[in-house]
């Protein structure tokens, strides 16, 4: 159950704007992540292609995101979220006009998920660091992460299935356009923030490699955070690639249309909702590691398990627990990232954080995608649950060590 600890962070109106405005955009957001998935797969019928697609809007972050997280310490945290979200209203209206009057390219298609990927780069860290400054107490912040994690997991669940019965019925020109319609909620209430400048003179007067190397230093120098964005790169090259394939299961398995595929995608947002919000629980950091540790058994477990299910019902439910598994990686390691770092350092490495979740999941990709050519991807989601399981006891000292500063 989640305890009222963690709404305290809606007693920040800045919080609150930000918070409704993001889910309303996030809706958006997957709703067309989930179309363009399903177009490239049923135009291509190739997993190859799904993977570079994720590729294509994703991987930018990899190259990028640590130039985001400078620029998310040198500059205004929320005019730089306003600009990239501009930038992605426009990629979504444009996808909207094109794909509506017929141009049914691929590449036109991964093209502007390419745009969307560098805006992405600049977004993310300046987002997540601008956390810190919104809801202003710092023992409000495990929360607000929490929260926001929340909100990402509720919108995987919500955005996928939807976008499966929209286009259905309608095609995934509406679900293009969706997205398009709402980043109106999200600009507006990123223009109704006030928020205290961040201390700017400490990096506005060093050069961007001197920023960059300050912030590697200081990564690489910290072992909680180093260890924990290794545990979360491994995770997200290896494990959670595993949704590449799912559009296989859905057409191939299943002999399923898009409501199948929005319905495994709600399912795996659904148990990421659910793990989530069991994390948002927790009001303390005793216990944090410990549930990452579990949790990343049960995804190996269940992705072993789930590759040879050839019930649709059944697969729902181990897509639901397997989303409670892979979706607890990212807000754990992000809770202990942030709460970890120094505010100065934080938009930095948020950038890295950044790096190694959104970054490696594209590579992660395209690998999966290739390897699903070859052994079949039945056989690649068997062998990625068995890596999975491989990770938690390659990092067992890791999850035993648990660092008494993080707090939620």
């Amino acid at each position: 159950m989640v305890t009222p600890y963690v709404f305290r962070v809606f007693s920040s109106r800045n919080y609150s704007y930000f918070f409704f405005g993001q889910i309303i955009s996030r809706m958006g957001t997957w709703m067309q992540r989930t179309a363009v998935i399903w177009v490239v797969y049923t135009i291509t019928h190739s997993l190859l292609m799904v993977g570079i697609a994720t590729f294509a809007e994703q991987f930018p972050s990899f190259f990028l995101s640590p130039a985001g997280g400078i620029t998310a310490d040198k500059y205004d945290r929320n005019k730089i979220v306003i600009v990239t979200q501009i930038v992605s209203a426009v990629q979504a209206v444009l996808l909207t006009v094109l794909y509506y009057f017929g141009w049914h390219s691929i590449w036109l298609v991964l093209f502007l998920s390419l745009i969307l990927g560098v805006a992405n780069a600049f977004d993310v860290p300046a987002r997540q660091a601008m956390v810190n400054d919104l809801v202003g107490n710092p023992d409000f912040l495990p929360g607000a992460i929490a929260m926001n994690s929340s909100l990402n997991n509720f919108t995987r669940l919500a955005g996928p299935a939807l976008a499966g019965v929209v286009m259905a019925a309608y095609g995934a020109t509406a679900c293009f356009a969706a997205n398009a319609i709402s980043f109106i909620a999200v600009i507006y209430c990123l223009f109704k923030l006030k928020i205290p400048k961040h201390n700017e003179a400490m990096t506005r007067n060093k050069n961007s490699w001197k920023n960059f190397n300050d912030g590697l230093k200081y990564t690489l120098n910290n072992k909680e955070i180093g260890k924990t964005l290794l545990l979360a790169a491994l995770v997200s090259f290896l494990v959670v690639t595993y949704n590449t394939l799912q559009p296989y299961f859905a057409h191939d398995v299943f002999s399923g249309n898009a409501a199948t595929f929005g319905y495994i995608n709600g399912a795996t947002g659904l148990g990421a909702l659910i793990s989530t919000l069991a994390i948002a629980s927790q009001k303390n950091g005793s216990k944090l590691k410990r549930m990452l540790f579990f949790n990343l058994i049960l995804l190996g477990f269940g992705l072993v398990v789930m590759s040879y299910v050839h019930i649709l019902y059944l697969y729902l439910i181990m897509s639901l627990i397997c989303g409670f598994g892979a979706m607890s990686t990212m807000p754990i390691c992000n809770t202990i990232v942030q709460t970890v770092s120094s505010p100065e350092m934080r938009g930095r490495v948020v950038g890295f954080f950044a790096m190694a979740t959104m970054g490696m999941i594209p590579l992660g990709s395209l690998v999966i995608g290739w390897l699903a050519k070859i052994i079949g991807p039945q056989n690649c989601q068997f062998a990625q649950g068995i890596v999975c399981l491989l990770i938690v006891g390659a990092f067992f000292r890791f999850f035993k060590r648990e660092k008494q500063s993080t707090i939620l």
